[in-house]
């Protein structure tokens, strides 16, 4: 393993690109995907990811592309979820994700117990923040979708997501959840919950929108046709 690890990080750009170069774009976007999911699920459990393990489990018949594969991972890591991959021991290659994400001082809702959960949480905050403080709930559906996170299919880190934004957030006050008025058939939309505006800034949300720009550019977009927000006075 050694060997395919030392092969796979001595490509050079130009090598990677004619690989990509043999590949689909849709192949590589799933390894990336798959690679995202499995250092989340590592994280949550808090288990040290090893180089080799990335190799054998994930990248598999894809060393020829491992470099660009680990860069788009950890961009979208950074992007989405707010998470760094960090190396805590330089001669086995072992890594750790840590959080960039604004502290929460919650006691229901702890960074280092669900990091995942937090940097999920934050995504939504951020959009709901650049719609005017409130979303309709198909909105934010789809814009988890954008993100591959499916609230209609069970996720392997978040589990049922659905449940966990109307109902734990909802419990936990981050979110509030309210039915439209005068809506047939009724439509609910998110707002702030009275815990996140008390434990996070609008500050540090623009902020956080700052870090993830390519993130937030069709959103910003859909705010020009008309659906306001508040930045301008924060």
């Amino acid at each position: 393993m050694a060997a395919e690890e030392d092969w796979a990080l001595t490509q050079s750009a130009s090598q990677v690109q004619r690989n990509l170069e043999r590949l689909l774009p849709a192949q590589v976007d799933q390894k990336v995907s798959e690679l995202v999911q499995y250092l989340l699920v590592k994280d949550q459990k808090k288990i040290p990811i090893k180089r080799a393990d990335i190799l054998k489990n994930v990248i598999k018949d894809y060393k020829g592309v491992y470099s660009e594969i680990i860069k788009r991972a950890g961009r979208t890591l950074q992007q989405v979820f707010g998470l760094q991959v960090m190396e805590i021991d330089a001669k086995h290659h072992i890594y750790i994700l840590v959080s960039n994400l604004p502290r929460l001082e919650g006691e229901n809702l702890k960074q280092d117990d669900c990091t995942a959960k937090l940097g999920l949480l934050m995504v939504i905050l951020s959009f709901l923040f650049m719609k005017g403080n409130a979303a309709k709930e198909s909105a934010v559906w789809e814009m988890l979708r954008r993100l591959r996170v499916d609230p209609g299919v069970r996720h392997e880190v978040f589990g049922d997501v659905k449940k966990l934004v109307t109902e734990e957030f909802v419990r936990q006050k981050y979110l509030e959840y309210n039915r439209i008025p005068h809506t047939d058939p009724p439509e609910f939309e998110f707002q702030w919950g009275a815990r996140a505006a008390k434990e996070t800034s609008k500050m540090q949300i623009l902020r956080f929108v700052a870090k993830v720009p390519a993130c937030w550019e069709g959103w910003r977009g859909e705010l020009k046709e008309g659906e306001g927000s508040d930045l301008g006075g924060a």
